[in-house]
């Protein structure tokens, strides 16, 4: 009776979810592959035919992959400082870390514009330095838009390492230090290890997000480095095409769903290896 009440309770979640989220996703896929002859893969085939499209798909990956491992690599010594912090200040470097995601997304890019801009702090900064001779093109690269997402997703994986490492007992490093191992030796065979759930989770909220990013590569990256999410507003609202942004966004959405797939593969042979 209870089992059936739990299942009961799944219900309108269920309900929602289906009319909210997969129907209009299904009324927007259907058109890519349904025209007067029938079901064709056409509009898919032309898609990856296309040298342009193509440069734009992979700029895209590249970009949300190298942001992934980026925030993996700065999010996890922050996380493990925090997670061994005292309780008290841990509750205020934690809300040092989530309070860039409660500014809006475009007051954040554009904040990043004054500081990577030609006259921007940066350039100053190199010049001053006499580093550089003239200001360099920093703004509206591939670099840029890897900065700004950086900065954006970062605090998620963080958030995401640090429940997972507070939870890990210090006497596991104590004991590999005892049998003669470095501090950084412990940290790499014992606590790196054990944070792969958290980074999984962060990993695929940080890649998630920076492959599908509207505001940040199109303020940071201009008109020059369109990504996927440029793209389907390019075609959706500027050229009216919307059965290419509907493939462009299943394209977008396939992709995720491998890359991901393929993060928990890696992830979890990581785990059992034990690094």
């Amino acid at each position: 009776m209870r089992k059936k009440v739990l299942y009961l309770m799944l219900v309108p979640g269920i309900l929602i979810i289906l009319f909210f989220l997969m129907a209009p996703l299904i009324n927007i896929l259907i058109p890519t592959v349904v025209s007067d002859k029938g079901i064709t893969p056409k509009l898919y085939l032309s898609f990856f035919k296309d040298s342009y499209l193509m440069n734009i798909f992979f700029r895209t990956l590249r970009i949300a992959i190298i942001t992934t491992i980026a925030c993996i690599i700065l999010g996890v010594p922050v996380s493990y400082y925090l997670s061994r912090s005292d309780k008290k200040i841990r509750g205020l470097l934690l809300a040092l870390t989530v309070f860039p995601l409660l500014t809006n997304s475009i007051v954040r890019a554009f904040a990043w514009m004054t500081i990577l801009g030609k006259n921007g702090a940066i350039n100053t900064l190199l010049i001053n330095c006499h580093i550089i001779s003239e200001p360099r093109e920093i703004l509206y690269t591939e670099f840029a838009i890897i900065i700004g997402s950086v900065y954006l997703f970062l605090p998620l994986m963080i958030v995401s390492l640090v429940g997972v490492m507070e939870n890990i007992n210090s006497d596991f490093v104590e004991a590999a230090q005892s049998l003669g191992a470095s501090r950084i030796a412990a940290f790499f065979k014992v606590i790196f290890p054990l944070s792969v759930p958290g980074m999984i989770v962060g990993s695929i909220l940080v890649f998630t997000g920076a492959l599908t990013a509207y505001t940040t590569p199109q303020l940071l990256g201009g008109n020059k480095n369109t990504v996927l999410a440029t793209l389907i507003y390019q075609k959706a609202m500027t050229l009216s095409d919307w059965t290419g942004a509907s493939v462009v966004s299943a394209v977008m959405i396939i992709a995720t769903l491998i890359v991901m797939f393929g993060i928990n593969k890696f992830a979890s042979r990581l785990y059992e290896r034990g690094v």
